[in-house]
């Protein structure tokens, strides 16, 4: 069985291809996979924790080529909705899984723009994550990431990072 590392680089490539010519898409989920591993080990998250969180980040956003294609759309309710499917095919034919790792993947892509009722620190890193890549991506104003940072973050890592990050430090 491989370890969780060239797990990662394996499903990392199979992204690069599955977003070939879209470097925008692979600088996101790239950037989003780096803050959450970053998040998760400062959050001392167990090693199956961190993998599925991992893991999710890599694929978090795999909906969007989906939704894009059949709806013409990106939204996040599209990318929940496409997501869950691409990601259990790609996790299987690797072939390196458990099943229960893929559910939990599974779910949090299904669920990673879904903001209420969050249930794990892995979902929880993971939204974290993700806002800190779309707050500078989407160029939100000072006002707009402190109300993210007050209504989303809980983490301390993550709190941190959004504070340095968009010089909002006290």
């Amino acid at each position: 069985m491989c370890n969780s590392t060239q797990m990662n680089e394996t499903l990392i490539q199979k992204m690069l291809t599955w977003y070939t010519g879209d470097p925008a898409r692979i600088q996101h989920f790239t950037k989003v996979y780096t803050y959450a591993s970053i998040i998760g080990h400062a959050e001392y998250l167990s090693d199956e924790l961190q993998h599925i969180l991992e893991t999710a980040a890599i694929l978090h956003d795999i909906g969007i080529k989906i939704a894009e294609e059949k709806y013409h759309s990106s939204a996040g309710v599209l990318q929940e909705k496409e997501g869950p499917a691409a990601a259990r095919q790609m996790l299987t034919e690797c072939g390196t899984y458990s099943d229960a790792v893929i559910d939990r993947v599974c779910y949090l892509i299904g669920h990673h723009h879904t903001y209420n009722n969050i249930d794990g620190l892995d979902y929880q890193i993971l939204v974290e994550a993700d806002f800190l890549v779309n707050l500078y991506e989407d160029h939100a104003d000072k006002p707009a990431i402190q109300t993210a940072i007050d209504r989303i973050f809980k983490t301390k890592c993550g709190t941190e990072m959004a504070h340095v990050m968009f010089g909002l430090i006290s």
